[in-house]
């Protein structure tokens, strides 16, 4: 955070400050005093520099009162005075607006920056002659104090945030070694409690704090450095990963709270495990930790495309053997994904520490408290070293992506609706985290939501899909998970309009494949619905809607159905409607369908048209006089004379044209002087007749 530097005032020293400056003075000072929702950080720092800028107010409000001459040497006080007091509301204002987490991890910076500011401060006083002002006797005692104190002040640096970033720093690091060795989640409970000291209290709030450490990513991008970059990055998925699992694991806990209480497990209870070559017999295991194949205590849950659980090694022999089905409900599975069910994973690592139930793969708890101290301060370095700072991110939006596809299985509609958001939210940036959730399984489960009845989840699914579709390999993903059949439906009669015209915006992304455009088209419905929202939608969905059509009319089997379909008279009114604001993919569209004879002549019935086109080569974008001119250059080769006679009488028309060829793009110049040369050859003959 970086104070702005801001030149003081130039006031000639001939000259006493004007009322208006006075209160200027005061106004600003005022503005520092009344601000509210001050920060969780810098608090000491932020709190004394608003007692010493109440005190510099009284001084300036008596000056005010007093309205007598003033020595020279007051007003550049005061001038340099309003300089640093300037600087003071930026860099306190900047405390607030900036990231919490950014703030913590900069906080020397931060603190220097007061210290700077307080020592300035104390020079603008040496300067301010205090006897010589007409002020009370408890108003110069106050500034003289104040000015000693300046004079006096040492660098603050509060310990308590020393100390959270510290532990911040601890649970990041031993969170990337347990990653590694896949044992578990960060330890919420502690993380919570850091981030709600720091301000982060809310939903919003980490929602907040992650477009402010974002905001800060790109501000860094060009000075601060790749280790500076990759450090805010790791920022943005450790809040990112606990606002998904303390919030979603809240909701989850609140709404169904039987998938995470502890049947069964008293402090009091003992479970032995008697190891028997590869079995393990364990009496009085609750039925919620038991594999429905082996009844053994699931050691590795993973969840199947039915939404049940298994332990790992019992349903990859089932899958491994041949089948195809959920043992449990004998459902045919629509993937052979195994998604780890990281809630019961924990669960299960919780139950079994409580009741001395040793766990497969872990070590005995051997280790002194000075390896321990030494593990996690080696945690610690790696966590701010770029190298592993990039890992631990893809570690932390893997671990969420998981979390939140075992949700979508299993969890019940409140459940689903958060994690299909929260999924939606994790794939709108970055293809990182549109290929790790696709690897997590979460499309065949967002396709499945589509048919949901609840518009929330059908919106947040359909959106999720939009977003993983901008990562081309999910595009088959989505295509092979039979997912098109049902965003037509969400097209056509979904149950909110944004989920209608980002069905349509996932049909123009998935259509960027020239198979699928084939796929798409094949199916009777899906142009007509597009040419339903071309009409209905609001002025962003009809954009949608005709790219998706331009997308699809590139293939030639497409044409006729979107002229069928009713698209060209629509297209031609789009292009007179100021409000839509789609006029060159209007044009675009047009200019595809003069490839079939359907398009072309559905084009030329109407009369409309020739006019249009003739003001676009005059206003349009360069994009929509090169459209225009295809299309007028089609309609003259083959609707013939007619057309040529109506461009001929329109005195525009000409002069546009000529201009295209002089200034126009290199495929408008190309055009515009072959459609010359036809009017020419129209007008001769038309001559010799």
């Amino acid at each position: 955070m970086d104070v702005a530097l801001i030149p003081p005032m130039l006031v000639s020293s001939g000259f006493l400050p004007t009322g208006s400056f006075l209160e200027s003075l005061i106004h600003i000072c005022n503005e520092i005093c009344s601000m509210e929702k001050l920060p969780f950080l810098q608090v000491r720092n932020i709190s004394t520099m608003i007692r010493r800028i109440k005190l510099l107010s009284s001084l300036f409000e008596e000056i005010q009162e007093t309205n007598g001459p003033l020595p020279p040497s007051s007003i550049l006080c005061l001038t340099e005075l309003f300089s640093v007091i300037r600087r003071i509301k930026f860099l306190i204002q900047e405390c607030k607006d900036c990231s919490f987490l950014w703030g913590l991890m900069q906080m020397e910076l931060v603190s220097n920056q007061f210290y700077v500011l307080v020592k300035e401060l104390g020079r603008a006083l040496d300067i301010l002659p205090v006897s010589l002002l007409n002020i009370t006797a408890d108003i110069r005692e106050q500034i003289e104090l104040l000015h000693r104190q300046a004079k006096g002040a040492e660098l603050f640096i509060d310990l308590k945030e020393v100390k959270r970033r510290e532990e911040l720093l601890v649970l990041m690091g031993s969170n990337n070694e347990r990653n590694k060795k896949n044992k578990g989640f960060v330890d919420l409970g502690k993380v919570k409690d850091i981030l709600s000291s720091i301000g982060l209290r809310s939903s919003m709030d980490y929602e907040e704090e992650i477009s402010k450490l974002e905001a800060e990513a790109q501000k860094q991008a060009g000075s601060g450095g790749l280790i500076v970059v990759c450090n805010i990055n790791n920022l943005i998925s450790l809040v990112s990963y606990c606002k998904s699992m303390i919030f979603v694991y809240d909701d989850f806990e609140t709404t169904n709270k039987e998938d995470f209480k502890l049947l069964g497990s008293t402090p009091s209870n003992r479970y032995y495990d008697h190891s028997s070559s590869s079995q393990s017999i364990i009496a009085n295991i609750p039925d919620e930790f038991r594999c429905p194949i082996s009844l053994d205590l699931m050691r590795d849950p993973v969840i199947v495309a039915s939404g049940h659980t298994y332990d790992r090694n019992s349903i990859a022999q089932w899958i491994n053997s041949g089948h195809q089905t959920c043992p449990k409900s004998g459902q045919k599975l629509i993937h052979m994904a195994l998604i780890p069910n990281y809630a019961l994973k924990s669960l299960l690592h919780q139950w079994c520490e409580e009741n001395n139930v040793p766990e497969v793969g872990s070590s005995p708890s051997s280790s002194s408290d000075l390896e321990r101290s030494r593990s996690k301060r080696d945690s610690c370095e790696n966590a701010v070293d770029h190298i592993s700072v990039v890992k631990a991110a893809v570690d932390a939006v893997k671990l969420t992506a998981e979390f939140l596809v075992g949700k979508l299985a299993t969890g019940s509609p409140d459940i689903q609706r958060q994690a299909a958001y929260e999924l939606r939210l994790l794939a709108k940036t970055g293809m990182d985290n549109r290929r790790i959730i696709a690897e997590a399984g979460a499309i065949p489960f967002l396709v499945t939501l589509l048919r949901s009845h609840d518009p929330r989840i059908q919106e947040n699914a359909v959106t999720a899909l939009l977003n993983l579709s901008i990562f081309n390999n999910n595009k088959i993903l989505i295509m092979a998970a039979g997912a098109i059949d049902y965003i037509i439906d969400v097209l056509e009669s979904g149950n909110t309009m944004e989920a209608r015209e980002n069905a349509a915006a996932a049909i123009f992304s998935l259509s960027i494949i020239d198979d699928c455009k084939v796929t798409i088209g094949k199916r009777p419905r899906a142009i007509p619905a597009l040419v339903g929202l071309l009409k209905e939608g609001t002025p962003a969905g009809k954009k949608d809607a005709a790219i998706a059509l331009f997308n699809l009319a590139v293939y030639n089997a497409n044409k006729v159905s979107l002229v069928v379909a009713g698209a060209v008279p629509l297209l031609i009114d789009l292009l007179m409607d100021d409000k839509a604001g789609i006029t060159d993919d209007a044009l675009a569209v047009l200019a595809q369908l003069l490839g079939c004879s359907e398009g072309l002549e559905e084009i030329g019935k109407t009369r409309v048209l020739v006019p249009i086109l003739i003001d676009l080569l005059r206003f349009g974008s360069p994009k929509g006089k090169e459209n225009s001119i295809t299309l007028l250059l089609g309609l003259c080769k083959d609707g013939g004379e007619e057309v040529a006679r109506r461009l001929l009488m329109n005195p525009r028309s000409i002069p546009s044209l000529q201009s295209l060829v002089a200034d126009g793009s290199l495929k408008s110049r190309r055009k515009a002087d072959a459609l010359l040369r036809l009017l020419n050859r129209c007008c001769f003959q038309s001559q010799n007749q």
